[in-house]
């Protein structure tokens, strides 16, 4: 009989990218055959994994016992009608990890008592293995869990573990929502080229291609974003005379801050 030690429950774009990350590779970090996944329409990516081998329930029952993991990544809306069951049903040794946006810990805690419990939060770059995670535990998270927690999520891209529950909320507003803000800044970017005469095609081409050749370059270098801005900007050149607007008073970084405000107050509403 199989051996279900990996849970997923909520099989979307961030459980299915965990899932394919986990299976990949001559060394998997989790056997296909080990995951077992509860959602009622599991996504393309989660689907593979089923063809790997992966189990597909529509409840959670007492045939769990063997499970050491429980991903929770579900809409935080629908956590109140599953813990329940889950707290009837798994181990009390297994480890709860949820990516659910505004659920705290001690929420967690009050449906989940005294078990490890870990509250993470990726971004959506994860979905191609190229996000962050960042993660906090409770106490009674071991050194050794911990490890393997990482482990896991690394299947997303780079993981930081961070001491505290506040410092989640600061990351959900920074790379949590972060991807969004390159987005519109890619949307705004194609805007003013086609505000200047170019044509919408290519003022697509051209602002999605500066964005991710500069990304490129930044993960590539170890220099500083600072000092790669400061290569490339004349002084009284193009270059400058754009960022002379973008640096004043009213310009991107003090819009920057109060944007991050606004993500981090919502955050905390949430929580």
């Amino acid at each position: 009989m199989t051996k279900h030690t990996h849970l997923i429950i909520g099989a979307g774009r961030m459980g299915g990218a965990l899932m394919q990350g986990w299976i990949k590779g001559r060394r998997p970090t989790v056997l296909a055959e080990n995951i077992v996944i509860l959602d009622p329409t599991p996504g393309e990516a989660a689907q593979q994994v089923l063809e790997a081998g992966a189990s597909h329930v529509t409840r959670i029952s007492a045939s769990m016992k063997s499970l050491t993991h429980v991903i929770l990544a579900i809409k935080p809306q629908m956590f109140d009608a599953i813990a329940p069951s889950l707290e009837a049903y798994i181990p009390k040794t297994c480890v709860i990890v949820s990516i659910m946006a505004g659920v705290s810990l001690q929420r967690l805690s009050l449906a989940f008592p005294q078990r490890p419990l870990v509250r993470c939060m990726p971004n959506t770059p994860a979905a191609i293995g190229a996000g962050i995670t960042a993660f906090t535990t409770t106490e009674s998270v071991s050194k050794d869990q911990k490890k393997i927690i990482a482990k896991l999520l690394t299947a997303c891209g780079r993981v930081q573990e961070v001491e505290t529950e506040n410092m989640i909320d600061i990351v959900t507003a920074v790379s949590g929502s972060g991807p969004a803000y390159i987005f519109y800044m890619v949307e705004a970017l194609e805007g003013a080229a086609i505000n200047a005469g170019m044509p919408g095609e290519l003022a697509s081409i051209f602002a999605r291609e500066t964005i991710i050749g500069s990304a490129a370059l930044l993960k590539k270098t170890d220099q500083s974003a600072e000092a790669l801005r400061i290569a490339v900007t004349s002084p009284g050149g193009t270059t400058q005379a754009a960022l002379d607007r973008l640096m004043s008073e009213t310009g991107l970084a003090p819009l920057m801050t109060a944007t991050v405000r606004a993500a981090l107050k919502r955050a905390k509403e949430l929580s």
